[in-house]
């Protein structure tokens, strides 16, 4: 099963790769009292490889060297999206600034993060957000400082964001992303695309 998984990921459009991963499920290996797979297992299949594919197919991963990050890239901005660093509270950029439209992509590489709707009034000292574009961001275990938190990145090039805090019930998403002002640009017009939000957790 997990061959035909990597099989089908070649294709770039998430619907071919459903067609293609449907129609080698036909020639799955079968002993004799079985006529076709059990339905059920062949949704939880589906599913999972439908999941995983909204994820793959919605981000092209930026790779750079250190030399090259470090070029493009203030110290400021090296600091915090490239060795995790964190901006002073209160000093950034977009702290109190709540635009009405437009949106926020990654300073690093342009992957739009968040919609101007997402973002909110937390006076947590950072800018905070309730939701991401689907598939833009990913998070690690952060065990730093004696603390157990949950880090973001931007999915594309794995610049440090901020992190999330569930449970304080801010927003009806009840997640807050806690993100360094320095570590994103606002954009004025739309975004590419049209692009769904969701919780990341």
């Amino acid at each position: 099963m997990f061959l035909m998984f990597r099989k089908a990921t070649k294709y770039r459009s998430a619907d071919n790769a459903i067609t293609v991963f449907r129609n080698t499920l036909r020639f799955y290996p079968r002993d004799k009292h079985r006529t076709k797979l059990p339905a059920l297992e062949t949704l939880a299949t589906l599913t999972f490889f439908r999941a995983s594919l909204s994820t793959m197919s919605q981000t092209t991963k930026v790779s750079k060297s250190d030399v090259e990050w470090k070029q493009q890239l203030s110290k400021e901005e090296y600091q915090v999206l490239r060795k995790k660093g964190t901006e002073r509270p209160g000093t950034g950029e977009y702290d109190k600034f709540y635009p009405k439209e437009g949106y926020f992509a990654c300073r690093g590489c342009g992957n739009p993060l968040y919609s101007a709707e997402s973002k909110f009034k937390s006076g947590c000292g950072w800018p905070a957000f309730d939701k991401c574009y689907k598939g833009s961001i990913s998070t690690n275990v952060d065990s730093t400082f004696g603390m157990r938190r949950v880090e973001i990145v931007c999915s594309a090039c794995d610049g440090h964001l901020g992190h999330v805090f569930e449970g304080e019930r801010f927003t009806d998403t009840n997640e807050r992303h806690c993100v360094n002002s320095v570590s994103v640009r606002f954009i004025k017009s739309s975004p590419p695309g049209d692009l769904e939000e969701a919780k990341v957790v």
